[in-house]
């Protein structure tokens, strides 16, 4: 064999080795996907010079926009979705963009918040965390059902109206059979008063009901071991909480509830009526612009509803506002006093002056 021949032969071995370690290598730093590697490769060099655009944001506005990934999409159809939704420009740059970046696979189906100010490169970390998309909500203390309603109208995070909250908590809702038990609700009754009032962390696919859940739930955490209390003192908690929402409307400052709900007890002990301005204001039932009005004279009497307690004896037929834990309490742990009769101090402090006899009652008047 000719020297010549054998350095051929050497050569070809060399290239062969060559190229079977730089296969074997390929293989290595591919994860046995060398196409995909390459292309992907490919797709991270073109991307390197369209990082402005990466970076850049379709807008300035923070309001969110709701966005929904279905199950099944796929990263186009997302990319389309986000155009649609004013949220990117280039579906395209997407899609190279989450391939190369490996993010294509981990985009997840649910419901996010996204706003217009967001990068796509932000947007698109973001749609791989769909467990992450809370937003809070607050209930104030003495909301009724209808003024959350109003702020589920005016809050973009949820993907349902007031109107389909209230058809889960008003009248003729179904309820829970074992929360009904615990807390003496009549059938058919509204939830009205145990919408507990706090700021919740809410996920992203909020449903009427699970809302309505929430609250459920988070008043058996705060007052639900106050049944045992209640009924010591022939009191359901259904009964405690329609004095409560009163209370609570009545009630400026929290430290004086249990004093007010201990007047509203003497009257009750006695067959008397409560007379309790709330409930002629929840009679109204908005009709003057306001859940809450001023009230004059004449609607003490004009009022005919069955929750104007001007007119009706005991307690309203369900509660008139979601009270707090201190109106609650201030129900179950009500000062004993002789009082009948409570009114605004003078000065504006919003505490009250109490009276035994409708006489002293008046001359209480500023």
């Amino acid at each position: 064999m000719s020297r010549f021949l054998r350095l051929l032969i050497l050569l070809a071995v060399l290239v062969f080795a060559c190229g079977a370690l730089s296969v074997i290598g390929l293989l290595l730093v591919s994860g046995g996907n060398p196409v995909n590697y390459v292309q992907t490769t490919l797709l991270q060099i073109s991307l390197a010079g369209r990082t402005a655009d990466l970076n850049s944001s379709v807008g300035s506005s923070t309001d969110p926009v709701r966005f929904e990934i279905q199950s099944g999409d796929t990263p186009r159809m997302i990319a389309q979705n986000l155009v649609n939704s004013g949220l990117i420009l280039d579906p395209n740059l997407f899609v190279d963009y989450v391939r190369a970046e490996h993010m294509d696979t981990q985009l997840q189906a649910g419901v996010y918040f996204l706003t217009q100010a967001q990068t796509m490169v932000e947007i698109a970390v973001a749609l791989t965390d769909s467990g992450s998309s809370q937003f809070p909500f607050r209930i104030l203390e003495g909301w009724r059902s209808e003024e959350i309603a109003e702020a589920i109208d005016s809050n973009p995070y949820f993907g349902f109206s007031g109107d389909d909250f209230l058809a889960v908590v008003g009248a003729g809702a179904s309820a829970d059979p074992e929360f009904s038990m615990l807390v003496g609700l009549p059938a058919g009754a509204p939830l009205e008063g145990f919408l507990f009032p706090n700021t919740y962390q809410l996920p992203a696919q909020i449903t009427p009901e699970l809302l309505r859940d929430y609250l459920l739930d988070e008043f058996l955490t705060q007052a639900g071991d106050l049944a045992d209390d209640a009924a010591a003192q022939g009191l359901s908690l259904f009964d405690v909480v329609r004095l409560a929402s009163i209370v609570q409307r009545e009630a400026v400052h929290a430290d004086e509830s249990a004093q007010i709900a201990g007047v509203y007890r003497n009257r009750l002990n006695i067959d008397m009526k409560l007379d309790a301005d709330p409930t002629v204001q929840y009679g109204l039932n908005g009709s003057r612009g306001s859940w809450w009005p001023q009230i004059t004279q004449a609607d003490y009497t004009g009022v005919i509803s069955p929750y104007n307690t001007y007119l009706n004896n005991g307690l309203p037929p369900s509660a008139i506002s979601n009270p707090g834990l201190a109106a609650i309490q201030g129900v179950i742990n009500a000062t004993q006093s002789p009082y009948l009769y409570f009114r605004a101090e003078c000065n504006g402090s919003g505490y009250h002056v109490y009276a035994q006899t409708f006489e002293e009652h008046v001359a209480n008047g500023c």
